[in-house]
């Protein structure tokens, strides 16, 4: 545990300074963008605080993994399960930065044997910082964070995403319409970790998406340790682990969980 607290404490200092780096290059500095495979942004900013975050993990951890977005995009690396592994998003929600929105995160999990020992998600335009270790609990900004309580599905608001590349979007309206015919109301935040992190601390009840692991992969274990429920409406493939599965992911407060893993379940089935 001492450990991990160890490891918690690193991860918050640099997610702490990677805030600074991009909120500082946002408001000072003209935003050079680009296209990885073209379709999904990325500014100078991302790549920054990319090499930022992975130059200090490999000095301090030099026998450690990395798995990020945008200088180590193989997920084959997370197949490899003895070695510790870190998994970056320097900015998630690139799009709400390059527009000014103020829905970005930093987002930095540390994981053993396939599994998230160890997450903290950072808002540098909020000034928010969610942690958890795992067993230990959740905080937000120091402070523990529970779930909302939801209860039913028709009270519950939820968010979802949608992927860079439209070719593929009909199984996703379908889950869309099902969802807000069913559900309170949509929210369409643009970063999975601060959605995930929001149901964490009672902002959303719902969450569900496919997305990468340094998407979801601290944002997961703090809502875990928040109380939430966290799962797949699908099946995960053998010898996966469940920590680094990013398609049709679900995390919700616990009673709605099953209920809205059916509805999406039937609205997935093909007609």
């Amino acid at each position: 545990m001492a450990e991990l607290t160890i490891i918690a404490d690193f991860a918050e200092n640099l997610a702490l300074k990677a805030g600074e780096l991009i909120r500082r290059e946002r408001e000072q500095n003209t935003l050079k963008t680009d296209y990885k495979d073209q379709t999904e942004l990325v500014t100078h900013a991302d790549v920054m605080a990319d090499e930022m975050i992975t130059g200090a993990i490999r000095e301090a951890f030099p026998d450690h993994r990395i798995l990020s977005e945008e200088t180590m995009p193989d997920l084959s690396q997370a197949d490899e399960l003895d070695t510790p592994l870190w998994i970056v998003d320097p900015i998630d929600g690139t799009v709400n930065y390059a527009y000014g929105h103020p829905q970005v995160a930093v987002s930095i999990a540390y994981a053993e044997k396939g599994r998230v020992q160890v997450g903290v998600v950072h808002a540098p335009f909020s000034e928010e910082t969610f942690r958890a270790v795992r067993e230990q609990g959740a905080t937000l900004n120091g402070n523990p964070i529970r779930h909302s309580g939801a209860t039913v599905p028709r009270q519950s608001l939820f968010a979802t995403g949608f992927p860079y590349t439209k070719d593929a979007l009909e199984p996703l309206v379908n889950r869309l319409n099902a969802m807000i015919h069913q559900c309170r109301d949509l929210r369409r935040i643009g970063s999975a970790a601060l959605d995930i992190c929001w149901v964490a601390c009672g902002r959303l009840d719902i969450y569900y998406e496919n997305v990468s692991p340094w998407d979801f992969a601290a944002a997961r274990l703090i809502a875990i340790e928040a109380g939430a429920t966290a799962g797949h409406f699908s099946e995960v493939p053998d010898g996966m682990p469940a920590d680094l599965w990013g398609k049709d992911i679900l995390i919700s407060a616990p009673e709605v969980w099953q209920p809205v893993r059916e509805i999406l379940r039937e609205a997935s089935r093909p007609i």
